[in-house]
């Protein structure tokens, strides 16, 4: 492997999202650590995708919501790679079953919240004691730690509230590690990406459409696209945000907005 280009490490690399960020950053002469569970196919896509655009990309089967798996998972980046510049914590899940308020079920919210809040505070945990450790030997310059948030972090979804504690619960998770890394020159952020056309949003697809075309849901009136959320981690990888951390970047076409 090319030791001297940077290495980011994306969960969830292998589609939606996770390969928008992929193709984004391996156009941008990154190297890449592909993690995904059980989608071997797409994340093999996604892979040669990437080598296409000149990057060397390497895949790596993990559950990042069991710790065991979170910590072979980085044993095999820094024995394949060396180094890892660039964490972007993007694995996530909904609930099996979209179930109102009142009847969500235990099991549904200690699953969603293992994969879209534990997983992500304790590999930022350990991925940071890393980088600490290859700042210090002068391998790695200015790496970085992101977040792959949602608008759902403070918009109420009440047939899906698993999702939205998740999603709110990833937002302190950005803020601490900022605080307790920019020591380090390890910055940390938060994208909040809002209807993307992924897997993930096609449960509600027709209800998603009539929002953003016949409701005005959004003043940018288009679905979001998973490139859209990687072109927003290179304006952050390319080191413009030099006195910013802890930020949140929305990717959500002015959804955040309040209008009248």
């Amino acid at each position: 492997m090319t030791a001297n280009k940077p290495l980011a490490l994306i969960t969830g690399g292998g589609r939606g999202i996770g390969r928008g960020i992929v193709l984004a950053l391996a156009s941008s002469g990154w190297n890449l650590a592909i993690n995904y569970l059980a989608a071997r196919e797409a994340a093999e896509e996604a892979q040669q995708s990437a080598r296409q655009l000149g990057a060397e990309a390497a895949l790596f089967q993990a559950d990042v919501s069991q710790g065991g798996s979170r910590e072979h998972l980085v044993q095999q980046v820094m024995e394949t790679f060396g180094r890892i510049d660039l964490l972007v914590n993007n694995a996530g899940i909904g609930p099996r079953q979209r179930m109102d308020l009142l009847v969500t079920s235990e099991a549904s919210f200690d699953e969603v919240l293992q994969t879209n809040l534990k997983a992500p505070f304790f590999l930022s945990q350990r991925v940071a004691l890393e980088m600490i450790a290859l700042l210090k030997k002068g391998i790695i310059q200015n790496p970085k730690i992101i977040n792959i948030g949602s608008i759902s972090a403070y918009t109420s979804s009440v047939n899906r509230g698993e999702y939205c504690v998740s999603k709110a619960g990833l937002a302190m998770v950005t803020k601490l590690f900022a605080d307790r890394l920019a020591e380090y020159g390890i910055y940390v952020y938060e994208l909040r990406p809002g209807i993307i056309e992924t897997d993930l949003s096609r449960v509600a697809h027709d209800r998603y459409n009539q929002l953003i075309f016949d409701e005005n849901l959004t003043p940018i009136r288009r679905w979001g696209q998973p490139e859209d959320v990687g072109q927003a981690v290179l304006a952050i990888t390319e080191g413009r945000l030099r006195f910013s951390t802890g930020e949140v970047i929305n990717v959500d076409g002015g959804f955040h907005l309040r209008r009248l």
